[in-house]
């Protein structure tokens, strides 16, 4: 009695404060967006959802788990189109190892799809990364407008998403194509650790530094984040005085050289330290200047002291 009751609620319009409307129940929502992803079955449209779920079958094989408003898909790892190093002279471990490592780092990231099969009666989908990116790869690098020109070129401030972050290294994709930014060209400033200003699902705005586009299965892309935030530390610069002792963090620290981010907005460079304790990462600092490195525009000075550490 109580499922017919139910069936009526789901199957009937419901009596809302506002008579003139009517209200939406999730059944009637769910159909209205499975029959969405039917259409797209049919036309072959991209859809985008995120990265939910890593899953290993019975025979041991991977599936990427990605959620398109609540609506479960399962994509197999061979059409994922994921990025492997390919060198013959290295041996990096079993292939679904690696394979499920990358994907790992891709969790929570947004990715393209088009739809490849359908069960009605189970809602279940299945569908394909590698396709979607391959589509969009001739849509945005290969088919060319009246001028000749494809729509990303050398030089062209497009949108990219972040689909994994490292300490020193931003993987992005570019419409279809992925790219890895390393920490120099993500910011002027020193930047110890991507991570912190850097998030897989995240929309940056990067600068196509060059293109090589044979085929969709060939497209190979350089870009960078900094060029398009600008640099202000040359105006900083002007703010920084020899002698000067200023506020800093420390974000990063190679073979004895400790690199420090300025409160005023410039970076310096620090070969020794009068306190008696080692500055580490993240450590606020005093910083005196002793010179300043304007073809680097960088400060170079001395650690006064640690004035906390980050423990």
């Amino acid at each position: 009695m109580a499922n017919e009751q139910n069936n009526i609620l789901l199957t009937s319009s419901v009596l809302t404060l506002d008579s003139d409307t009517i209200l939406e129940t999730p059944q009637s929502k769910a159909d209205i967006i499975w029959h969405e992803i039917q259409n797209a079955h049919r036309t072959k449209k991209i859809l985008t959802g995120m990265l939910g779920g890593i899953e290993k079958m019975e025979n041991g094989s991977l599936i990427a788990i990605v959620y398109y408003k609540d609506f479960r898909c399962v994509i197999p790892v061979g059409e994922m189109m994921i990025y492997l190093v390919q060198d013959e002279a290295h041996d990096y471990g079993d292939l679904s190892l690696r394979q499920n490592k990358v994907l790992n780092n891709m969790l929570g990231c947004e990715i393209d799809f088009i739809v490849k099969g359908l069960d009605a009666k189970s809602r279940s989908i299945v569908a394909s990364r590698k396709e979607a990116m391959q589509k969009k790869r001739q849509i945005f690098y290969l088919d060319k407008d009246t001028s000749g020109n494809s729509k990303i070129h050398e030089d062209r401030v497009v949108q990219a998403r972040i689909i994994a972050v490292a300490e020193k290294v931003v993987r992005a994709e570019v419409f279809g194509v992925e790219t890895s930014i390393l920490a120099r060209d993500l910011s002027f400033d020193w930047l110890g650790d991507a991570r912190e200003r850097f998030h897989v699902g995240d929309n940056i705005l990067v600068r196509v530094l060059s293109v090589q586009a044979d085929d969709p299965d060939h497209i190979s892309l350089r870009a960078d984040v900094k060029s398009v935030d600008g640099n202000t530390s040359k105006e900083n610069m002007a703010k920084c005085k020899v002698q000067g002792k200023y506020a800093g963090t420390v974000e990063d620290i190679h073979k004895g050289t400790v690199f420090v981010r300025l409160s005023i907005g410039v970076n310096a460079i620090a070969h020794s330290c009068y306190d008696n304790r080692t500055p580490g990462k993240k450590d606020n600092v005093s910083f005196v200047v002793t010179h300043i490195d304007e073809e680097r525009n960088v400060a170079v000075g001395i650690i006064t002291r640690i004035i906390k550490q980050n423990i």
